[in-house]
């Protein structure tokens, strides 16, 4: 089993920054994808972006483009979207995930979830 906590979820004005965690514990190993997606009151949960230990990105929404930004901190099993010019419409419960088949935007191929951090921004 691996076990996925996130962390630095909050409110924000339009234009402010967070920057999410999310430590993993437990049987997470170095082929494990990792992503980071979302889910908006009444919409469907959406991929945002995804990394493996090595480094390697990839993002999916061309809405966050330039904006987010993931990166990994192998030797802590922590993984980080930092989150710049933020705007209402990114307002969503954030969710990490690990994939055990590698690193993939499809979100069936998420094994293990964390409990999400909501991400509230006011304009």
């Amino acid at each position: 089993q691996v076990q996925l906590v996130e962390s630095g979820g909050g409110s924000v004005q339009a234009g402010g920054s967070l920057r999410l965690s999310c430590v993993a514990s437990g049987r997470i190993r170095s082929s494990h994808g990792m992503g980071w997606f979302r889910q908006a009151p009444g919409k469907e949960r959406e991929f945002v972006a995804g990394i493996n230990w090595t480094g390697v990105r990839t993002v999916a929404l061309d809405s966050v483009q330039g904006r987010f930004f993931i990166s990994r901190d192998s030797a802590k099993n922590t993984i980080f979207l930092q989150m710049s010019s933020l705007q209402p419409e990114d307002t969503a419960i954030y969710y990490c995930a690990a994939a055990t088949g590698g690193l993939t935007s499809a979100m069936a191929a998420y094994d293990y979830w964390g409990q999400g951090t909501q991400v509230t921004v006011s304009s």
